[in-house]
């Protein structure tokens, strides 16, 4: 049999062997998903209603909300309609378009969380300059950027990934349609396929990884030399919400891209991935409201003239 067998699409198994499990999920995505789309949304709101915020950093903030309300968008309908009920079905278009939304969201995520990292140093080490560096025309640059690598990792990686042979092995045992879990039901060696993947998630991962650190390498230090307490302060509370947030994806995502796709537990990485693409972006705009005094500023004027 030929790729042609699985032309009607895939069957996601996801947690289909624990239906008890399925009915306990349910619940608890549908309400994390909820609550991502209003905490993302409420951050767009504020930060392009409040002309306080009207900033590059919030300029970036806005994008990664909006980035996230895409990402769990990608996967997280189709999740609740397999948990929901018998079908796990998923047409061939569905997976592909899944594939290609997912890689390219995270693509991008990888690199707007860079250029975030980028903006506070420039904020903190270079504050006089600040204005000048971070005008509009760069700031929109930086982040067509961004979205332009997410765009170029989904149109190498998905035709590469929906074209291996698979012989009829159509049962993906994952929740979506991610790549690891389509390499590992193809019917060929995908060793090839595997080191491109490694190649590619050293550029995209691991490069704007590497970046990050640097420029909070300099910020540390930067902030070790401020005299005034206050600063300091300041300076911990906007870079800690998001080293954070680096934390929370980059740690997920190197644990399931940085190695070939064989080698981990397959339900930990249903429930990886789960974390990444849901609890990690409802976190987000709680990270970030909790920690900015700017953000808790510019909600209660948002309420107060509602």
């Amino acid at each position: 049999m030929t790729n042609q067998s699985c032309q009607e699409g895939f069957i996601l198994l996801g947690f289909s062997d624990r239906p008890k499990l399925e009915q306990i999920l349910f619940v608890f995505v549908l309400l994390f998903y909820l609550v991502t789309l209003v905490g993302n949304v409420v951050i767009i709101l504020v930060s392009r209603l409040d002309p306080s915020l009207h900033t590059p950093m919030y300029f970036f903030l806005t994008n990664l909300s909006f980035l996230d309300l895409c990402f769990t968008t990608s996967s997280i309908p189709q999740l609740l309609f397999n948990l929901g009920g018998p079908d796990k079905t998923i047409s061939y278009v569905g997976c592909a378009i899944q594939l290609f939304m997912f890689l390219g969201l995270g693509g991008t995520e990888c690199v707007l969380l860079a250029v975030m990292a980028y903006d506070r140093f420039t904020a903190i080490c270079k504050p006089l300059h600040y204005s000048v560096l971070m005008h509009p025309q760069l700031c929109w640059k930086l982040v067509s950027v961004a979205w332009g690598v997410g765009l170029l990792n989904s149109l190498v990686m998905s035709p590469v990934t929906m074209q291996l042979p698979r012989c009829g092995r159509c049962r993906v045992k994952h929740f979506l349609c991610e790549m690891p879990a389509l390499i590992k039901i193809a019917c060929v060696d995908t060793v090839v396929v595997e080191s491109t993947v490694f190649i590619l998630s050293v550029i995209i991962v691991l490069v704007p990884l590497s970046l990050i650190l640097i420029s909070y390498s300099y910020i540390a230090l930067a902030v070790l030399r401020m005299k005034s307490a206050a600063g300091r302060r300041k300076a911990f509370n906007t870079c800690g919400s998001h080293l954070t947030v680096v934390s929370l994806f980059y740690g997920n995502i190197i644990y399931m891209y940085m190695q070939p796709g064989n080698n981990s537990s397959q339900d930990q990485g249903k429930f990886l991935t789960l974390f990444y693409n849901l609890v990690t972006p409802m976190l987000n705009p709680v990270i970030y409201t909790l920690r900015n005094k700017d953000v808790k500023g510019a909600l209660r004027r948002f309420v107060s003239r509602k």
